[in-house]
């Protein structure tokens, strides 16, 4: 990667540096603002600080871009970055928008832009990748591809207008759930909302489990309620209640009523109880088996890629029925004690017995205590007849025990620290 022209598509996720090659972040957009002859100058990169939201890094504090890495002088003003009027954020915004040749030719799509560096050091878009409409009729085709420097091409939109959400969602792709959702409430509301209607279901549930239930509500709203509703039905039960719990109750069955029966279902049974109880934080899907299972079945249900880690910690045995609301809980074998037997073992014989169960009406409090007492990830829940309702986990009870505002960091007292530069 040159230093002197630098392609935004292959900068976004490299790795943000100080001096003395402690890891700061990551690249997750270029910020530009326009000017009225000249190519748009770049002000400043946004960086995803680990556990922070994005915040922004002025490009007079970068010494150096090299293959893989930006070199920082260190100093990062670690308050959430906000886009100020006149900028324009070059993956969330450029990409994906369609220029028009100045000599007629006809028309293009942004695909990628390259930033380049003048001999005072400072940095203005130059070289854009642009692709051409297709020529062929196969949906296969695709346009040819060609380079433009930024004076051959003009805009029949406004200046900052925003990208197709489509081209932006496929940015997106590799972010993980909690990298997504910090990455959509940064956006301003509506193209938030357009990008959550090019998100495919399973996606956008995803993020939304890791949003605030403010925003949840909010981008579910906009969506209308069937969309919602498929999208309730993606989300983990304990989620979707936890969600429908703040709406209306006629609202809030509607949304019910246009749900699969069988994810409605346990939605509706979560809904039964209060909000800091056991019944309120826990899952109705935990992984249930009889007396006569074996480790090596036990263990083929755990590595199933989309279980809950702390879900994969241990299974529950119990009596028929094996699902919840279960037969009697015999009792739970963790996944640490199953690796100590043999595949044919049966679970029935290695059942810690010891372990207890809590209540669906105990108090999120009375949970914390039991698995900070016994250094466990999650517990049985079961109700008056000690059947099986579910199990609560340690993220659960850290969701519920956090300020509401824990995702942001902004009140952190450490940031004062750090926070030495005065952005811009």
């Amino acid at each position: 990667m040159s230093t002197q022209r630098v392609f935004v598509a292959r900068l976004v996720g490299c790795a943000v540096f100080d001096p003395a090659g402690d890891r700061l972040g990551k690249v997750r957009d270029v910020v530009v603002i326009y000017r009225k002859d000249d190519p748009p100058r770049v002000v400043g990169l946004v960086v995803e600080i680990p556990g922070r939201r994005n915040v922004f890094l002025s490009i007079g504090r970068v010494t150096s871009i090299q293959a893989g890495q930006v070199i920082t002088t260190g100093l990062i003003n670690v308050r959430r970055f906000q886009q100020r009027g006149g900028e324009v954020r070059v993956m969330t915004e450029l990409l994906g928008r369609r220029v028009y040749f100045t000599d007629g030719s006809g028309s293009a799509v942004i695909e990628d832009v390259a930033i380049e560096r003048d001999r005072l050091g400072e940095w203005d878009i130059g070289q854009l990748f642009l692709r051409k409409p297709k020529t062929s009729a196969s949906p296969f085709a695709k346009g040819p591809t060609t380079f433009a420097n930024w004076q051959d091409v003009r805009e029949q939109q406004s200046p900052g207008e925003a990208q197709s959400a489509e081209q932006l969602v496929a940015t997106y792709s590799e972010l993980k759930p909690a990298d997504l959702a910090n990455t959509l409430l940064d956006l301003p509301d509506e193209r938030l909302l357009e990008v959550a209607e090019e998100l495919s279901d399973d996606r956008l549930a995803d993020a939304l489990e890791e949003m605030p239930e403010d925003d949840q509500v909010h981008i579910l709203e906009a969506l209308g309620e069937e969309r919602a509703a498929d999208i309730l039905d993606q989300m983990e039960p304990d989620d979707a209640a936890d969600v429908l719990a703040q709406l209306p109750e006629d609202q809030r069955e509607e949304l019910l009523e246009l749900m699969e029966p069988e994810e409605a279902e346990d939605v509706r049974a979560l809904l039964k109880y209060g909000p800091d109880t056991a019944g309120g934080l826990m899952t109705s899907e935990p992984i249930v088996l009889s007396a006569d299972a074996t480790v090596a079945e036990a263990l083929a249900l755990i590595r199933r890629h989309e279980l809950h880690p702390a879900l994969a910690a241990a299974v529950f045995v119990t009596l028929p029925p094996y699902e919840t609301p279960t037969g009697r809980l015999l009792g739970t074998v963790h996944f640490q004690r199953m690796l100590r037997y043999p595949p044919h073992e049966r679970l029935g014989a290695i059942i810690d017995e010891a372990a207890d169960a809590v209540p669906a009406t105990a108090s999120a409090a009375e949970v914390a205590r039991m698995l900070a007492s016994y250094n466990l990830v999650s517990l049985p829940v079961v109700d008056q007849a000690h059947r099986l309702v579910g199990a609560v986990s340690v993220d659960d009870v850290l969701d519920y025990l956090l300020p509401e505002d824990w995702r942001s960091h902004d009140g952190d007292e450490s940031a004062a620290a750090t926070a030495a530069e005065v952005r811009r």
